[in-house]
């Protein structure tokens, strides 16, 4: 299958690890034009999309802002590696639980994580 680069398709493999030496769960979100295709392997495909969508790169490319404040608190040992292509862009993201910043982001992107918002991620 040739790679999708478009600015409207998604191409994404998600690598989740609920703790360290748990097996590692492998999805796929596949979208072009806003809709999924049936190569997605994620139990909500749809989910996932949408919340791709509507976060943006924002997502995938967070920026840094000025004297912003995460608290610390650990929300768990789940990881979960994001790579593939988003809006004409490549991705190699990691997602974590390691402090609230993180734990809000894991949420945002929970759907493409496999689980819903909230969850620990688990399919």
């Amino acid at each position: 299958m040739t790679a999708i680069h478009g600015p409207d398709d998604v191409d994404l493999t998600i690598r989740l690890t609920e703790a360290p030496g748990a097996p590692e769960r492998t999805f796929r979100l596949v979208a072009s034009g806003g809709a999924v295709s049936t190569a997605s392997t994620l139990p909500d495909p749809a989910a996932a999309l949408a919340a791709v969508q509507q976060h943006g790169e924002g997502l995938f490319f967070p920026k840094p802002a000025p004297g912003r404040i995460c608290t610390q608190q650990y929300g768990g040992p789940q990881t979960a590696v994001v790579s593939g292509w988003f809006a004409g862009r490549e991705v190699h993201s990691r997602f974590s639980r390691t402090d609230g910043c993180e734990i809000a982001r894991w949420r945002a992107a929970a759907p493409l994580l496999g689980g819903i918002a909230g969850s620990t991620g688990a399919a």
